[in-house]
C-alpha cells in the first residue's frame, strides 16, 4: 500500500495516465491525493474528471481555484476566460453528475504520517492558523460547496477583499478570505496580508511580502504542509513543506511524491508533459 500526492493536472489526462503507469498504481492497494487543480487550461478536463472520479475512495481530490472557476462558470457566477479549455466538460451529458462530484470534494486534508502531521492544501494557510484551525475553515467552506447556497456562494466569491483575516469576519467576507487563502495565495505580510498579483519564484517577493510558508512563527511550521498552485516556484522538499506543481500544462513535469512510513521517507517521480498553454496572460 502506498499514498502518492500529486500536483496540478490542469486537465492533462495523458500525462496523468502516463504517470500512474510509472508508479504503479493500483486503486485496490494505492491512494492518490491530487493537490488540486484538476481541470483547465489542459486539453483533456472532461477526461480527468471521469477518470478520477472512477478511482472512487482510493483517489482524493483536492478543490483548487480551476475546479472552483469551473464551477463558477457552470452557475453563471463567472464568464469562461480566454484561456479556459472547459468548454467540452460544460457540454458533456455527464456534466451535471461531474460538477456534483467535484462539489463534494476537499478543501484541505490532514493524515497522520507516523508521528508527523501532513497537512494537504491547493496553494497555502495563513501563518495564524493551525492545522486545527486549518481543517475547521476548511469543513466551514465544504459545507457550503455542498449545501443549497452554492449558486450564492458563487456569485459572492471572486474578489481580493478581505487580504487580511480575522476571527470576527462574517457571511461572505469570511468564505471570500477562506477561500482565497487556501486556493490563491503566494505571498503574504508577517501578520497574514495576503498579496494576489506576484506570480513568480519565491525570490521575488513584492516589498514588505514574503513567501506564506516563510513567515516566521508560522502556526502550521511543526507539520508538513504540501500543495501545489505555485508553478514558478516548483518542487521543494522541506520537512516542514513540499511543493508539488511543476508546470505540467505549461510544458514541464507532472510530479508525485510517495510518501513512506514517515515523512522524511519520500520518493520523487516525473513524468515529462506537452505544453499545452505557454505561460502569461
Amino acid at each position: 500500500m502506498a499514498l502518492y500526492l500529486i500536483g496540478d493536472l490542469q486537465g492533462c489526462d495523458a500525462p496523468f495516465r502516463r504517470l500512474l503507469r510509472k508508479i504503479d498504481f493500483s486503486p485496490s492497494r494505492d491512494t492518490l491525493v491530487l493537490l488540486g487543480d484538476l481541470v483547465n487550461r489542459g486539453p483533456d478536463s472532461l477526461s480527468v474528471l471521469r477518470h478520477v472520479q472512477g478511482y472512487g475512495a482510493s483517489a482524493l481530490s483536492l478543490l483548487g481555484n480551476h475546479d472552483l472557476h469551473l464551477l463558477g462558470v457552470a452557475h453563471g457566477a463567472r464568464k469562461a476566460g480566454r484561456k479556459d479549455t472547459l468548454g467540452e466538460l460544460l457540454a458533456a451529458a455527464d456534466a451535471e453528475a461531474l460538477l456534483d462530484w467535484l462539489r463534494n470534494q476537499h478543501m484541505a486534508l490532514h493524515m497522520r504520517i507516523g508521528a508527523g502531521d501532513l497537512l494537504m492544501v491547493h496553494a497555502g494557510v495563513l501563518p495564524q492558523w493551525t492545522v486545527g484551525d486549518t481543517l475547521v475553515l476548511a469543513s466551514e467552506l465544504e459545507s457550503v460547496l455542498r449545501g443549497p447556497a452554492l449558486g450564492e456562494f458563487l456569485m459572492s466569491m471572486y474578489g481580493n477583499e478581505p487580504a487580511r483575516w480575522s476571527d470576527t469576519l462574517t457571511g461572505s467576507a469570511r468564505l471570500r478570505a477562506i477561500v482565497n487563502a487556501l486556493t490563491r495565495m503566494r505571498f503574504c505580510t508577517a501578520d497574514g496580508v495576503m498579496e494576489f498579483e506576484a506570480k513568480d519564484s519565491a525570490a521575488t517577493a513584492p516589498e514588505g511580502y514574503m513567501p506564506w510558508f516563510d513567515v516566521p512563527g508560522r502556526k502550521t511550521a511543526n507539520a508538513t504542509v504540501a500543495f501545489g498552485h505555485w508553478s514558478t516556484l516548483g518542487w521543494l522538499s522541506r520537512p516542514d513543506l513540499l511543493s508539488t506543481d511543476t508546470g505540467c500544462v505549461w510544458g514541464g513535469c507532472l510530479s508525485a511524491v510517495r510518501i513512506g512510513a514517515t515523512l522524511d521517507e519520500r520518493e520523487l517521480i516525473q513524468v515529462e508533459c506537452e505544453q499545452a498553454q505557454k505561460p502569461g496572460k
